[in-house]
């Protein structure tokens, strides 16, 4: 997932200006020495439009794809990252988001699912939203701002990570990314086409897989 594009939000997380107070961070930082950055898949390459692979084996190669994911995210200046999106047919994403509460959020799920929430959860928030295998385009999309996803860690053991605001909604996009779908297709068909214009007509800063 691409980092807001919404000027109401832009003090939640500009670069190059100090916290007033410093922000709380929920889980840990990766040790970025450990992996390598991949170019990003984009829309039309077939390893997005499909549902991904069940992690079941909980090794190194793992762990070596977790590390390779958040220096790929970072690499991007994203804020969260699906294995497909770097061309791996596998289910798990990275995340380093805030909150609108400011509080950051890092880790990653494996085999995440989106808990079902009661209607009375169900309020929308349609933000912009953005993604880095969809450059340069944003639209706005209305999304519940609370989710929980349920899942493993990269050892096995079951998690459960929830999140308000634009971390809900990271988590919500990154775990359609596992299941074949991006943001642009729950968008109207003319707005799908004006993001696409978007980003036929942007650059994007980051190095991408060219589609066949």
């Amino acid at each position: 997932m691409a980092e807001q594009h919404d000027h109401t939000h832009e003090h939640d997380h500009e670069h190059g200006e100090a916290p007033a107070a410093p922000l709380k961070v929920v889980g840990e930082e990766p040790d970025l020495s450990k992996g390598t950055a991949r170019p990003i898949t984009v829309v039309g390459n077939p390893v997005l439009h499909h549902e991904c692979k069940d992690v079941v084996a909980f090794d190194a190669g793992l762990s070596e794809l977790i590390d390779d994911m958040f220096v790929s995210m970072y690499a991007a200046e994203g804020v969260g990252l699906a294995a497909n999106q770097i061309g791996v047919d596998t289910k798990v994403f990275v995340y380093d988001c805030p909150d609108d509460e400011g509080v950051r959020h890092i880790g990653h799920v494996v085999n995440p699912v989106l808990e079902e929430l009661p209607a009375g959860r169900r309020v929308l928030d349609d933000s912009n939203e953005g993604c880095l295998s969809v450059p340069t385009a944003y639209a706005e999309l209305a999304r519940p701002d609370f989710a929980a996803v349920t899942g493993q860690d990269k050892d096995g053991n079951p998690i459960r990570v929830e999140g308000t605001g634009f971390f809900a909604r990271c988590l919500q996009h990154e775990t359609d990314h596992l299941y074949g779908q991006l943001y642009i297709d729950r968008l109207s068909k003319r707005d799908r086409k004006d993001a696409l214009k978007q980003m036929a007509e942007g650059t994007p800063k980051y190095a991408t897989v060219p589609n066949d």
